[in-house]
């Protein structure tokens, strides 16, 4: 298994916990605690463009690229990707 990972590095549907918040003067990770992102919570990222978009213990949480950096992550490995929700036509 690979170390830590920034947020930014992730596909969209990568999981994982959160290792650490990145700390700096912009108080990103007090934002980011005040959200629930703190070492230990499950992660999964939704989507990477225009922003980033995860879900943090059920709640879903857009941020720009800097603070998605500011996230560490350990990757779990056996995670699949959810099946997509796409309604299809029926003939």
């Amino acid at each position: 298994m690979q170390g830590p990972l920034p947020l930014t590095a992730l596909r969209p549907a990568a999981a994982g916990r959160v290792v650490r918040v990145v700390r700096d003067l912009t108080g990103r990770s007090e934002r980011l605690a005040a959200l629930g992102v703190t070492a230990g919570a499950s992660i999964r990222l939704l989507q990477r463009f225009p922003v980033f978009v995860f879900e943090c213990d059920q709640t879903e949480i857009a941020v720009e690229g800097a603070m998605a950096a500011a996230i560490l992550v350990e990757v779990d490995e056996d995670v699949r990707p959810r099946p997509s929700t796409v309604f299809r036509r029926r003939r």
